[in-house]
């Protein structure tokens, strides 16, 4: 159903950092056999690009000019290449994570990342996640689901995917990050992250990874397929 038929369906999950949006788009995208698209990955690397280069990360026009020429792939199995360079674990670091909420608010930026993003949507099936996805990118998604958690619990997730990749951080500056990127993400001008008003809000907390995943399926099922189970 996914790449080889004519029906190109998306599945938009958006919501705030820590969520656990990637954890389970990729989860979805392998049992639907559609294609992973982890947005945040994107801006993470034109913001790896940014840095690298020395860029003012608040020069709309410089980051704009890098955002439209990057070439990004996103490969099976999570890997991210940049113009040819494989940077899955350089746009994880804690630095790069800050610098993509910083550049993702400016226009210039976003609106040449919404391009790339709609055209890997126009090839395949996908599931896209992401902050605007059901709101700018795909507002005609077959399947949107607002993922959301609790504050100490995303900042508990993230302490642990942080540790987990031996990057030294607290709780506590981990808590200050994701209140301004949350602040950041909700009051931009351009596209903010808000919830679709024909999405499905879905809280995790408490939540285990299966049964978001099954609840997630099941909204598809319904949506997509007549109830024809999945892989």
């Amino acid at each position: 159903m996914a790449d080889g038929s004519t029906r190109r369906v998306v599945v938009a999950i958006d919501g705030p950092a820590g969520a656990g949006k990637s954890t389970i788009a990729k989860r979805l995208a392998a049992r639907l056999g559609f294609t992973y698209i982890d947005t945040g990955a994107m801006y993470r690397a034109v913001s790896l690009w940014a840095l690298r280069r020395g860029v003012d990360l608040s020069d709309m026009h410089r980051t704009e000019q890098l955002a439209k020429a990057a070439r990004i792939d996103l490969e099976p199995g999570g890997r991210v290449l940049l113009n040819g360079e494989e940077v899955t674990d350089a746009i994880r670091t804690a630095e790069v994570g800050e610098a993509a909420s910083v550049i993702a608010v400016l226009p210039g930026v976003r609106r040449a990342m919404v391009e790339k993003q709609r055209e890997m949507g126009a090839r395949t099936s996908v599931v896209m996640e992401g902050r605007d996805i059901g709101t700018v990118v795909f507002p005609n998604a077959d399947v949107k689901v607002f993922l959301d958690a609790s504050q100490p619990e995303r900042v508990r997730r993230r302490l642990i995917d942080f540790q987990a990749q031996g990057q030294p951080v607290t709780a506590e500056t981990l808590e200050e990050q994701i209140r301004e990127r949350d602040q950041r993400d909700r009051s931009r001008a351009e596209a903010p992250l808000a919830q679709a008003p024909d999405a499905v809000y879905l809280d995790s907390t408490g939540l285990t990874i299966e049964q978001v995943e099954e609840e997630i399926l099941r909204l598809v099922r319904a949506r997509v397929s007549n109830g024809k189970d999945f892989r």
